[in-house]
């Protein structure tokens, strides 16, 4: 493990929130300001809205894990949509949250500005997704002080409700005219995403983040829209299962030569509970 010097500047927090969803919103506005943490928010596209004819020009009709649902499709166009909003400003980062994210304590500290970001880092992943056992291949971890370290993503880690971009990787994200892969699997999931090679992801170790506030999906119900049983479900599974194990060999190797190791994510804090949502905002004035 190895420590390095930091670099200033400031960070933006964008919330990426459906307009529908008010409980959600009103939650997200509650936890900010308990935690004392600036943020703007970022009007998500709503899959019961938007034309599939509109959709279709920034997807391709199918890739690795088949042909993406409307929900997923629409959930990462609000990311690039953020994306472009965070390009307007100045900032050298932004933090991107979607609105279901619940933040550590610590979040304030190290979400302000990137003091604490090593050089060369353009996307880290702030949150821990999945069981709380699971491990994710990593490569050399730098620490960062507090207790924390980043490591270089080597394996599959989905999961888009809480990262950090520099605007080099914001450009270079915009850059690309059609995707193939939902925003998440883009970002962390090099089985699946040149982009996610190209732009060498970082975890942060332990995670500061976890999705797990106002628990009914938006998405879920569009995906299961598209798994009935037959023939393109399973070819798409199988497509998806070579996907995943295309990398395997290399991983290993990795491994076995001491370049990676798996690691937990988990936070090892437990996350904060948002507060009571509509007594808070009453106090603030902000309901």
């Amino acid at each position: 493990m190895r420590r390095v010097h930091l670099q200033a500047g400031t960070m933006k927090v964008f919330v990426i929130n459906l307009a529908r969803r008010r409980d959600r919103r009103a939650a997200m506005i509650a936890q900010m300001l308990s935690l004392k943490m600036a943020f703007e928010t970022v009007t998500a596209l709503d899959a019961t809205i938007v034309s599939e004819a509109w959709i279709a020009r920034h997807f391709t009709a199918t890739g690795p894990l088949g042909r993406l649902s409307k929900g997923d499709q629409c959930c990462s166009l609000s990311h690039r949509k953020a994306w472009f909003t965070f390009l307007a400003h100045g900032a050298p980062y932004a933090v991107f949250l979607e609105d279901d994210v619940v933040l550590n304590p610590a979040a304030p500290r190290l979400l302000g500005d990137p003091d604490w970001l090593p050089p060369g880092i353009d996307v880290l992943k702030l949150e821990h997704f999945g069981p709380q056992s699971q491990r994710v291949l990593v490569g050399e971890r730098i620490e960062i002080g507090r207790g924390r370290s980043v490591a270089p993503i080597l394996s599959r880690h989905t999961g888009a409700a809480a990262y950090v971009l520099s605007r080099r990787a914001a450009i270079e994200l915009l850059a690309a005219e059609r995707w193939d892969v939902p925003v998440d699997h883009l970002l962390f999931n090099p089985n699946v995403s040149a982009l996610a090679t190209t732009l060498k992801p970082y975890q942060l170790l332990p995670a500061i983040a976890r999705q797990a506030l106002c628990g009914v999906s938006d998405i879920k119900p569009w995906r299961l829209a598209g798994n009935i049983f037959g023939p393109a479900l399973i070819k798409r599974e199988v497509i998806r299962a070579y996907y995943e194990l295309r990398l395997l060999p290399q991983q290993i190797a990795q491994v076995l030569s001491g370049q990676a190791a798996l690691v937990r994510v988990a936070n090892n804090i437990a996350p904060i509970a948002a507060p009571a949502s509509h007594t808070l905002l009453q106090q603030r004035g902000v309901a």
